[in-house]
């Protein structure tokens, strides 16, 4: 029947994680944890979204759930502004010696970050109690920029400057607490936002640049970040209500590692509610790797949904990101792992012809 697993939370990821779960040849959905008592007693089906039963009730006793001894916990629960929560959420299960994959504490997409020692430190202890071991990765703190770029240096012949770039219109994505409150979309520019508090940049992306400084040998100098928010020219308005003219319609930042005195190793995002504000920054709809060396290579990844949206392609992508890869943290050793720690996370068991039925996994 495959490992067992357990899904919690059924929020913008989480929906897509229950069916890469239900949809996965190795993987077996026995649970679903959700923290809303009006949700418990649901199939899960229903408040993913899909179109046939699954047979599995969402519970809000945690307790009750783990007591099912799953061998994983796909964790995709809210965590922006609950951070020490979500960590505790995570060392719950470790301690109880289940593994867990999980995009929410995506900060710890490489644990030996010193920006997030702090909240490393609890996890890598029930790690260690439970002997299970944690995998906190995505597509992007994740795949886009600790895979990709380590891939690519592989071909080259010297290097002298990795660059990792999101360009992504964020109109679409629908977590309008996030959208507002987190990156501060709909206030003026200079309005005091979480992402951009001192640090803050650095403690959510700032494990992309240790990580792939680690996979090349590399000791970093330093890590810091800049940022510049443009404001809306008229309004706009999307499924997350409106956004007036005057307040911030598009960002970009930038967090730097520093190696030898200059700036190596950099995470770049560009980040627009609409397409056509900021021209002068880069374009695209995606990620793109910059390596400058012998030779200099560019490499793009686009992606869109079934409905042409490269927005939900990348929430599709984080959920596939950690779901794909639990087998392979099942069958690792214990403690808490980065992308590089584990073997090559392949579609294995996936292939599915064009015009096939989706089994009644799809999303409605």
């Amino acid at each position: 029947m495959g490992y067992k697993v357990i899904t919690w939370g059924t929020g913008n990821v989480g929906a897509y994680a229950v069916r890469g779960v239900v949809n996965h040849p190795e993987l077996q959905l026995v649970g679903h944890i959700v923290s809303s008592p009006d949700k418990a007693g649901k199939d899960v089906a229903e408040l993913a979204g899909l179109d046939a039963p699954t047979g599995v009730l969402a519970t809000d006793d945690i307790e009750a759930a783990l007591a099912l001894a799953p061998d994983c916990v796909v964790y995709t629960a809210h965590s922006e502004t609950r951070m020490m929560e979500a960590a505790e959420d995570q060392a719950r299960c470790l301690r109880a010696g289940i593994n867990v994959v999980s995009s929410s504490l995506f900060m710890l997409q490489y644990p030996d970050n010193p920006a997030v020692d702090f909240l490393a430190r609890p996890v890598r202890e029930a790690c260690e109690a439970g002997q299970a071991t944690c995998f906190n990765n995505g597509i992007d703190p994740g795949f886009a920029n600790d895979t990709m770029p380590l891939v690519f240096t592989g071909l080259s012949e010297h290097w002298s400057s990795i660059r990792m770039r999101e360009v992504i219109n964020y109109s679409t994505y629908e977590q309008e607490h996030t959208i507002r409150e987190v990156m501060g979309f709909g206030y003026p520019v200079d309005h005091p936002v979480m992402m951009f508090e001192p640090g803050m940049l650095s403690l959510g992306w700032g494990g992309a640049v240790w990580s792939v400084a680690a996979g090349l040998g590399l000791t970093l100098d330093r890590v810091y970040e800049v940022h510049e928010r443009r404001p809306l020219e008229h309004d706009i308005e999307n499924g997350m209500g409106v956004f007036k003219a005057g307040t911030t319609g598009a960002m970009r930042f930038e967090v730097r590692g520093v190696v030898d005195g200059r700036d190596a190793i950099v995470l770049e995002h560009v980040t627009r509610l609409a397409d056509d504000l900021c021209p002068d920054w880069p374009q695209g709809r995606g990620y793109t790797i910059i390596i400058e060396g012998e030779p200099r290579m560019e490499v793009n990844m686009e992606m869109e949904d079934r409905h042409g949206d490269h927005a939900v392609a990348g929430v599709i992508q984080t959920a596939t990101a950690i779901v794909n890869a639990v087998p392979a943290v099942i069958e690792h050793a214990p403690g808490m792992v980065s992308a590089f720690d584990l073997p090559k996370i392949t579609a294995r068991g996936l292939y599915r012809p064009a015009d096939a039925d989706d089994g009644g996994a799809e999303l409605a």
